[in-house]
């Protein structure tokens, strides 16, 4: 595929601008925002590396993205780093392939060490076709839930007859839930994270101060509260409890479309009440009466059990990749490096924990 031309980006995407493409691309996320590079920004480390293209159509395009501010020099992008969501091109009326092959081309042009782009799930396909040879493709796999028709729709129609026996049943088992857009239940939610991270160690067979430290690396409880206080009402905290204490909470954001985005629980608690079974009915419900198009539900890997949970609320597979531009094939000496780690410490990977999930990579060339 040739790629279109562009005419020369211009980075950082101007303000007024990048917001125009944000609200007509009908797939975009709040991750696409201006506001999400800004708060990257502000938690420190990263600076605007957006790029605005003016399409040989006449239409626009943004790739959202940041650098490392301490190696600049060296222009290690991404849109964006692990565990900042997802990112990739939003355009005027929707992303077309032409759109992707024309930042890949531009993208490719350039000295960087490593540029690594996650799209959004819906948009696969899109980029499937604009995959450029020599461009690094991780396979990834994640779920989303169609919010066409409104909740009552969805809820008799999408989620299945396994998922309203549980919420009905999660709704006898004397359980309360709390939500909040303040940040005032973060603290309570990464109680209930810590206790995730031990169970997953446990289950991993992975020392227990490595699994937290690699938890609080990637999730520290600064970030939450940033999130909750730089997104405001579009950043909601949702918290069951049986008898006084925290069984399970999930953190959603919401734009255009909602994303959960984060979960944990005291499986003891959480378990026979269906906790979450109640957590996402409710934050489907919510995100339906903001008018959001879609539920987004995060990354499933290659997770059988965590796959089927999706589902039963009518969440459909997307298979996608994030892709990879390196001068040096970085990608895979990080994963020879964590191979050789897991030999050392015993590490076992667990099916239920998408997070654990292996990954194949490649550089195939896109289908024709």
């Amino acid at each position: 595929m040739s790629a279109p031309r562009v005419i020369e980006p211009r980075t950082p995407a101007p303000r007024d601008v990048w917001r125009e493409v944000y609200e007509s691309d009908p797939h975009a996320l709040v991750y696409h925002a201006p506001a999400w590079v800004d708060l990257l920004t502000a938690f420190g480390g990263y600076e605007d590396a957006s790029r605005l293209y003016v399409l040989e159509d006449g239409r626009l395009a943004v790739l959202p993205m940041v650098r490392r501010r301490p190696f600049s020099g060296l222009l290690r992008e991404a849109s964006y780093p692990p565990a900042w969501g997802m990112g990739g091109v939003i355009a005027s009326g929707g992303v077309r392939s032409s759109d992707v092959a024309a930042v890949f081309a531009d993208l490719t042009s350039r000295r960087a060490v490593r540029t690594s782009l996650r799209p959004n799930p819906l948009t696969g396909p899109v980029w499937e076709a604009a995959h450029p040879p020599g461009v690094v493709a991780v396979p990834r796999l994640a779920h989303v839930l169609d919010l066409e028709g409104g909740f009552d729709h969805v809820w008799s129609k999408r989620f299945t007859g396994q998922a309203r026996t549980a919420v009905r049943k999660a709704e006898r088992s004397g359980l309360t839930v709390t939500s909040d857009t303040s940040g005032q239940l973060l603290p309570i939610f990464y109680e209930l994270f810590e206790r995730s991270l031990d169970r997953w160690a446990a289950a991993q067979n992975e020392p227990r101060a490595l699994a937290r430290w690699r938890g609080h690396r990637r999730d520290p409880l600064r970030k939450l509260q940033l999130t909750a206080e730089w997104l405001g009402e579009s950043c909601r905290v949702w918290v069951a409890w049986l008898d006084g204490r925290p069984a399970a909470g999930i953190l959603v954001i919401r734009g255009p479309s909602a994303n959960y985005t984060r979960g944990a629980m005291d499986k003891e608690l959480a378990g026979p009440t269906r906790a979450n079974y109640l957590l996402h009915r409710l934050a489907v419900e919510d995100a339906c009466a903001a008018g959001c198009r879609y539920y987004h539900m995060g990354e499933t890997g290659l997770s059988s059990p965590l796959a089927q949970f999706k589902t039963r609320f009518g969440a459909q597979p997307q298979p996608y990749a994030e892709y990879h531009i390196e001068a040096v094939p970085l990608i895979a000496l990080d994963r020879a490096l964590r191979r050789s780690v897991k030999r050392v410490i015993g590490f076992k990977d667990v099916p239920g924990h998408a997070q654990s999930a292996p990954r194949r990579q490649t550089a195939a060339r896109p289908r024709r």
